[in-house]
């Protein structure tokens, strides 16, 4: 399963940017029949909720510019208090459009949850200065438990710098929100363009909320996302190498970040299988170690195949559930252990190897994790990053 189950009805949250909305000609008329269909086919086959937050956009922005003509000097308040009033009006359109399926109360007030929402569709707006709806969407997804925030934009992806700008700019596909939050400015400002407001970041980090910054006008990559497929896009959330992290619900796929494969599927089991195989077969032919240390071992399928091949394989895992999940027969070779703080002496493999794991860490802890590799290796380490 990704993100998105087919299981139950799910509730989305949408961030939509004023800019799709209102962009420089006026409004898009063409996007909002898409958005239409779009939002109409995923209720009727995936029975699908929807919290809708609408942006400012360009009237935003125009109204703000305008009122500065006129008297100079605005107090950001007030500055904000005409970009609200603006989200407002785009979010009557989309009531308007939905009007049929959407709850008939636009969200202004985000203190008080809405009563008795049974329409597959609610819609909100700006509500107090100091933020963007950005922020508001976060607290959507905290008051009706909504792990994931689709935040729509005109980008692809966020660049870890302006791309308009530099042309080194590099596209990010999955960071953290520690690493995010040096990319945005530390303070709200009226008009402050950025793929996520600081304020609704630091919100976001604080509830362990997941964010997808996508295009927005790109509505079969949408479909993708929500169908649990490879998608364009940014993802943004707390990456933590815990126990906690790694339960029952992420081995069998429910909590997946970029890529969203059916793990739980006979299929996605074969593939599994295939894959840990082919990594054996690969060990043992070029490098034929004496001994492997797998770190971030899951449930030890790497382990069972080079053991199978000669190979006196072991591994460390922080998740009790997978350790409890693993076969009879790797079982005993699998030991509790971070990499941060792996539990053998030094020079104790010819090959230590990881895959997919690096990318979890954060930052200022791969450094440490990459020496305690090499410590306990007296050869050769392998790193995959997925």
């Amino acid at each position: 399963m990704g993100v998105f189950s087919s299981q139950k009805t799910e509730t989305v949250v949408l961030s939509v940017g004023g800019s799709l909305v209102v962009p420089n000609g006026g409004i898009d008329i063409d996007f909002l029949k898409k958005m239409n269909v779009f939002i109409r086919s995923q209720i009727k086959d995936k029975q699908r909720r929807f919290l809708i937050v609408i942006g400012g956009g360009r009237t935003a922005r125009h109204y703000r510019d305008a009122a500065k003509d006129v008297i100079g000097t605005i107090t950001d308040e007030d500055l904000d208090w005409i970009g609200i009033h603006a989200t407002r009006l785009n979010a009557h359109i989309f009531r308007t459009i939905f009007q049929d399926i959407a709850h008939p109360r636009i969200i202004e007030n985000y203190d008080r949850k809405l009563r008795n929402w049974n329409e597959p569709i609610a819609i909100g707006s700006g509500w107090k200065p100091g933020w963007s709806t950005d922020y508001c969407s976060v607290v959507l997804a905290r008051d009706y438990n909504a792990s994931v925030i689709i935040n729509l934009s005109n980008i692809d992806y966020v660049f870890d710098k302006d791309p308009s700008v530099f042309k080194d700019a590099k596209k990010i596909t999955k960071t953290t929100w520690s690493y995010f939050e040096k990319l945005v400015p530390k303070e709200w400002k009226p008009g402050t363009n950025a793929p996520f407001d600081p304020v609704a970041s630091q919100l976001a980090k604080r509830l362990g909320t997941m964010v997808i910054v996508a295009n927005g006008k790109n509505f079969s990559n949408l479909n993708k996302i929500l169908s649990g497929e490879n998608f364009k896009g940014t993802v943004i959330t707390n990456y933590r190498i815990d126990a906690s992290f790694y339960d029952k619900e992420y081995y069998e796929g429910k909590k997946i970040e970029y890529k969203m494969p059916l793990t739980r599927s006979f299929l996605g089991n074969v593939f599994i299988e295939i894959v840990n195989f082919y990594r054996a077969f690969w060990i043992k032919l070029f490098i034929n170690p004496k001994n492997v240390l797998d770190i971030g071992s899951g449930t030890g399928k790497l382990i069972k195949y080079l053991r199978r091949l000669g190979i006196e394989a072991y591994g460390i895992e922080i998740s009790t559930y997978a350790l409890e999940s693993a076969e009879k027969e790797t079982r005993p070779f699998i030991r509790k252990g971070d990499i941060g703080k792996i539990p053998y002496d030094n020079d104790s493999f010819d090959l230590v190897v990881s895959f997919d794991v690096l990318e979890h860490i954060e930052r200022s802890k791969i450094k440490k994790a990459a020496e305690e590799a090499i410590r306990v290796s007296r050869k050769l380490v392998l790193h995959k990053i997925y």
